[in-house]
Order: structure tokens, then C-alpha cells, then sequence
């Protein structure tokens, strides 16, 4: 390890980090524009310059190797000669927007001037004008501020993996853009608006609406696909402006989907505000009151099996658990949280978890795609596994979907006859899983959410228990489980582990459907699910209970207003298992109230008394259980077992992505403009050249 002299202070670092990262582990602070610790190294702003001893001039500190016996200064004279030169060029020709520019107040180049720059300018030429490239809804372009450090560039290749930007022209005429004019079609595009040191690259459906130093910031979690992103929630009086990443390097790293970042304007818009109750073929206003009155007279003298629930992808843990024991309350065993009818296996953890771990995918030498579209299901798992390519020696094969990855592989088949001609050996790729160290396979909800999904799950366990994908009973030092369940929906795991599945004789989300349908189910609780088909709910008296007025409030014979996932304290679970807290950073509108709140009030009134009044004792609840919810921010450890219908037969048709339209897979998708807008020009544009369904 190279031991060298920083301002004075020896500092031993390790080998291959360069004198920027020594001069950080030594608590030195350099200037960058261009430098980002996820993305190559450039080289190319000359802001990060400092003295080096023995060296004629200053050195780029960002490019250089740190070597031992080096001895550098960052506070010489020379070294802050440099800054200011460089800080000098640099707002040669950068524009005096400020005042207007969103970036205002976030500003790597506003805050590196005040600290670098000079008073005064001594050029009087006239300033170089860019014209503004068209990236598509999302990102507003100012060229003219753009600076060449080409971060936008690195991200959207190396990251993204959409090769579409790029730099034409040399010195003061080189410009950023897409090699041809076109939008920017990645579902992680929003991402190079945090990266851009100016104001260059800014969110066009934030233009203009908000300061950053008006805005309350709330730390939450992500619920628009089951992985759980952790992010900022900024809120300027009860509307919410925008949503941005929060660091965790176990999750999301510092990168966020599209949908997660722009589908926020779904949030103020078709907003249930006030309970409903449906008269003479219409839905009318009602007081929380009459709502319960006639919830009540629907159920009065019911038997349990009469009586189903179904629930959404969107809850938080505590309702659930609320619902659960109201339910169990009434007697009924039809509950049901896969709404898309996936056939997962509630009876073993770790055959629905993603085992691996999202971080965990770095250590897989080898991944099996089964039924599933990342790039579209989960964004930042994609970013994952084309990170992992990135490093080399990673082998992906994918049976399902043939869909652009943004990273090679082995196209191995379309469907089912494949997957289980792989599980008994007799496929090409069968060769690379055997000789892999770490082999993992990741099983969609296309492969899950057909009449043979049990099937599925048993011949994918079968494969992995043959290949050496589960190793170890739990986390220990040499364990590895490759087996993995990727989930679209972020209240999936959650219910699974509260066990939000039918019970004996209970009805499933098909059984549900059959028993309105043919008249057998009376009464049908919806806790925010939109994602079934709501004309096959027949004559059943519907209680819808969520936060938008999507189709299933336009079926409801009553409708309690709850709250979305920016306005309320809640509990959710993501596709790895690891238990996370949400907060509210607005209030619900109108009448709206927590869901927990809602249906603990709810079962008052149908003659239950809950044993929890309280936030803290309905989570007490959730830990009593699943004790997984006692250990927040954690992985616990699950015992493998028996799962999945492994003597069943897996039918041969290919299995395709339960997710078309990566913009519109919920209702504040489907209530938000900026997501329309994306369908308009990334699906429904490309179907028409396709000739796909989009």
C-alpha cells in the first residue's frame, strides 16, 4: 500500500486509488466538476489540480495514480493559482442566469465560484451561445451553461446503458447531445439532472416552480416498484414538487427509476378526498358515518365465506395487518395480496425473496433470467446486473422476454419447455451454471402469474437446488443462495410475510372473481387494488379503500379515502425482504385518512375492538406477527425448504413481462401527466414503428 504526504500529513492508502481519493481518505477537500466516484474518469475539467513535489506544473488529481513518496499540497500557492485560472475560464463564456436557472441554490458551479473564483471578470468578448437539444418530456436543456465535464455522457453509457449521448465538435464548439436527434429513451434518464454540476441538464416538469430552500424535505422509501429505492420527498405547503435518490449503497446506490422520480404530479391529481357511497346507481358524498353504516349493512349476518378481500400493490404493512385481523375477525379465509395471481409460496421465505440481494448481484458469475424484463420491472436490478457485466466474467442467459437488457446474452428460449430441458440438464447453458462459483437466477412474475406459476416456482427450485445456487442454510460466511424472485409490486413481500393469503378453503384472486361472478362472494374489500378486472366482480357489494380514482373506485359501492405513500408513516418490504420505514412529508387531502387508521376505525363499528389505538402498537402488531418487521433495515436470514408444485407440469408457452408500460403500472402512474407524456413518446411511438402492443 503507497504511503504518501498530504499537506504535511503522511496518509497510507490502498493501491490503485488516485491522489483525489487519497487526498479525501486524508479529510482534504478538492473542487471537481468532472469527477463522479460511480462513473470512468475523464480528466477534463482541470478543476481538481493540485501540487505535486517535483513536478513543473500542477497535476490533474482526479487522473493520477497515487504512488509512494509522493509528496502533494492542495492549499500552495500554485495549486490555488490553478483553481482560479480554470474557475476563470470556465465562466468565460457561462451565461448570468442565475437568477432564473432551477439549479440556483444547488449548484456544484455556484458554490466552487464562491469558493474559487475570482471578483471580477477581465474578458469583454462576447459569450458563446449553444443552441438547446430536445431529450424528450423529462429533461429541460440549457446548453449554453453546459461546461464539457461530460458526466451526462459517461452516465448514460456506462450506467444506463443507452449509448444515444455524446460530443461533437472540438474546444469552445464542442457540444453534448444524441449522436441523432431523438428523446433520451432510458428509464433512468432523470438521473444525469442530479449529476449536472450547473445548469445545463434540469427537470423540465420542475422548471420554474419551486427554490430549494422553500421546499420541506422528507426522508422516505419508494413504492412505485417493489425494490424499494430510497428516496427524498420535497414538499413546499401540502403539494409535493418533486422526489429525489437518497444514498444506500445496498439498494439504489445513488440512482433512482424515471417512474419513481416524475410520477409524483400523479399525486395531487383524480384524488379521492371524501368518502362515497353508491345511491340509486350513482356515487354521492357521504360522511365517514354513513360510509361505515353501509359497509355494516352489508355484512350484517354474512358467514364468513361470503366475504373476500383483496389487496393492492401499494399498501403499507400496517394496514395490511389491520385488514388481516379484520377479516380473520369476520370469518373469512379468502384474503389475497398477489393481485396479478402469481403463485408464490407463502409457506417458505426464502421461495420469494430476491436471496441474493440486490448488492449480492456483484458477486454472481453467472445469472438466469426466467420470465422477467428488468429493465422495465425493476430499473435499478437492471443497473445492478449491467454493472456486474461491466466488471467481466459474467454470463447471463435469458428465458423469456427478448427484449433489449442493456448488456449481452445468451438468448436461451422463450418458454417453459425450455426452462425445464435446463433443469434436467440437457441445455448449452446448463455447462456455465455447473462450472460457476456463484450462479443465481432471477424468477419474474411472468413466469410466476400463469395457471402453471406453481409449476414454474418447483422446476426453478429444482434447477437451483441442482446447480449449486443455494449453499448454506442462511448468511454465513460461505453460504450463498442464487435464488432469487423478483417482484414488481412493493407491497407484495410484505403480505406474503404477513401471510395475506387464503386460508384453509379460502378463495385465491381467481376464486375471488369466480365467487362474484357467479354470485357465491357478497361482499368484496379492495384495499387500493386497481389491478384486477373489476367487471368480473359481478353483483358483490364492493368496499374500495384507497388514494385514487382509478378503476377500482369507479367499481366500488363505497369508497373510503385513504392516503398515498407521501402522506403517511408506513412499513414496506422489498423485494430482498429488507423491512423499511416510510414518512409523511404532506398531509392527506380533504378527508382522507391513514389506511390503518380507516379500517381500525372500520372494525369498531362492525362490533370488533382491535387490541392497538396507536401507531407504535399496531407495528408492535406487525413484529407479533412476523418478527422480520422487528429488524428494520436488516437481511434476515431465511431457511431454505420445500416450495412450488415440483410434480406439476410446465406448459411450453413463452413467458412473457407482466409489465407493458414501464410509466403507467399504478394509479399515480396512470393520474400522472409527466408519465403520459413519457407513454406518448417512448411506448406508443415505438409500438407504431414495431408494430408491437404497447
Amino acid at each position: 500500500m503507497p504511503k504518501l504526504v498530504i499537506d504535511g500529513r503522511e496518509i497510507e492508502v490502498p493501491a490503485g486509488v488516485t491522489v483525489l481519493q487519497a487526498c479525501e481518505a486524508a479529510g482534504v477537500e478538492v473542487p471537481r466538476f468532472c469527477y463522479h466516484e460511480r462513473l470512468s474518469i475523464a480528466g477534463n475539467c482541470r478543476m481538481c489540480l493540485v501540487e505535486m513535489e517535483k513536478s513543473p506544473k500542477p497535476i490533474a488529481s482526479c487522473a493520477m495514480p497515487a504512488a509512494d513518496g509522493m509528496v502533494i499540497r492542495t492549499d500552495s500557492p500554485m495549486a490555488k493559482k490553478a483553481r482560479k485560472g480554470v474557475m476563470e475560464f470556465l465562466l468565460i463564456n457561462h451565461p448570468l442566469d442565475c437568477p432564473i436557472c432551477d439549479q440556483g441554490g444547488e449548484c456544484d458551479l455556484q458554490d466552487q465560484a464562491m469558493a474559487y473564483g475570482f471578483d471580477r471578470s477581465r474578458y469583454i468578448e462576447n459569450k458563446r451561445a449553444v443552441e438547446d437539444k430536445e431529450f424528450g418530456p423529462l429533461v429541460k436543456t440549457s446548453m449554453t451553461r453546459c461546461i464539457h465535464c461530460t458526466r451526462c455522457i459517461r452516465f448514460a453509457t456506462e450506467v444506463a446503458g443507452v449509448e444515444d449521448l455524446g460530443a461533437t465538435g472540438r474546444g469552445e464548439h464542442m457540444e453534448v447531445g444524441t449522436y441523432v436527434e431523438k428523446a433520451l429513451a432510458s428509464e433512468m434518464s432523470g438521473n444525469i439532472i442530479d449529476l449536472c454540476p450547473v445548469g445545463a441538464l434540469t427537470s423540465k416538469p420542475y422548471a420554474f416552480t419551486a427554490r430549494p430552500w422553500e421546499l420541506r424535505k422528507t426522508e422516505s422509501v419508494d413504492v412505485m416498484d417493489a425494490i424499494g429505492s430510497n428516496i427524498r420527498v420535497d414538499a413546499r405547503g401540502n403539494e409535493v414538487m418533486r422526489v429525489l435518490p437518497r444514498l444506500n449503497e445496498d439498494i439504489n446506490e445513488e440512482w433512482i427509476s424515471d417512474k419513481t422520480r416524475f410520477a409524483c404530479d400523479g399525486l395531487k391529481r383524480q384524488r379521492l378526498d371524501r368518502p362515497y357511497v353508491r345511491r340509486r346507481g350513482k356515487l354521492v358524498e357521504a360522511t365517514w358515518p354513513e360510509a361505515f353504516g353501509a359497509i355494516a349493512e352489508a355484512v350484517k349476518d354474512l358467514s364468513g365465506e361470503k366475504i373476500a378481500a383483496i389487496v393492492g400493490d401499494q399498501c403499507d404493512a400496517e394496514s395490511m395487518v389491520v385488514l388481516k385481523d379484520l377479516v380473520a375477525q369476520l370469518g373469512s379465509p379468502n384474503v389475497d395480496c398477489r393481485q396479478d395471481r402469481a403463485k408464490l409460496d407463502a409457506s417458505c421465505r426464502a421461495g420469494y425473496l430476491f436471496n441474493t440481494t440486490i448488492a449480492g448481484i456483484e458477486s454472481a458469475d453467472v445469472a438466469l433470467l426466467i420470465g422477467t424484463d428488468p429493465r422495465r420491472e425493476a430499473a435499478i436490478v437492471n443497473t445492478r446486473l449491467r454493472k456486474r457485466h461491466r466488471m467481466g466474467g459474467f454470463a447471463v442467459g435469458v428465458i423469456g422476454p427478448h427484449n433489449d437488457l442493456t448488456y449481452k446474452y445468451d438468448y436461451l428460449g422463450g418458454g417453459g419447455q425450455t426452462l425445464v430441458e435446463l433443469a434436467n440438464g440437457r441445455h448449452g447453458f446448463a455447462e456455465k451454471l455447473k462450472a460457476a462459483k456463484r450462479p443465481m437466477l432471477i424468477l419474474g412474475q411472468g413466469a410466476l402469474a400463469r395457471p402453471d406459476g406453481a409449476a414454474v416456482l418447483g422446476v426453478a427450485r429444482k434447477l437451483a437446488e441442482s446447480f449449486g445456487m443455494v449453499r448454506g442454510a442462511d448468511h454465513a460466511s460461505g453460504a450463498w443462495n442464487g435464488f432469487n424472485v423478483l417482484h414488481t409490486a412493493a407491497a407484495r413481500v410484505g403480505g406474503l410475510d404477513l401471510g395475506l393469503v387464503p386460508g384453509p378453503k379460502g378463495r385465491d384472486v381467481a376464486g375471488i372473481l369466480d365467487g362474484a361472478e357467479a354470485g357465491d362472494i357478497k361482499v368484496v374489500f379492495l384495499l387500493a387494488a386497481d389491478e384486477i378486472n373489476t367487471k368480473r366482480l359481478g353483483k358483490a357489494f364492493v368496499i374500495y379503500q384507497g388514494h385514487h380514482g382509478d378503476s377500482g373506485a369507479q367499481r366500488a359501492d363505497v369508497i373510503l379515502p385513504g392516503a398515498a405513500y407521501t402522506e403517511k408513516n408506513g412499513t414496506y418490504v422489498n423485494t430482498e425482504g429488507r423491512v423499511q420505514h416510510g414518512y409523511a412529508a404532506i398531509s392527506p387531502p380533504g378527508d382522507a385518512r391513514e389506511d390503518w387508521k380507516i379500517l381500525r376505525a372500520l372494525s369498531e363499528r362492525l362490533g370488533f375492538k382491535p387490541a392497538y389505538d396507536s401507531l407504535k402498537q399496531v407495528r408492535a402488531r406487525l413484529n407479533e406477527v412476523s418478527p422480520t418487521f422487528g429488524r428494520p433495515d436488516a437481511i434476515v436470514p431465511s431457511a431454505w425448504g420445500q416450495f412450488g408444485q415440483a410434480q406439476s407440469q410446465v406448459q411450453p408457452q413463452p413467458f412473457l413481462s407482466t409489465v407493458v408500460n414501464f410509466y403507467m403500472t399504478d394509479p399515480i402512474g396512470r393520474a400522472s401527466v409527466t408519465m403520459a407524456k413519457c407513454t406518448q413518446a417512448f411506448v406508443l411511438k415505438s409500438a407504431g414503428k414495431t408494430g408491437t402492443d404497447g
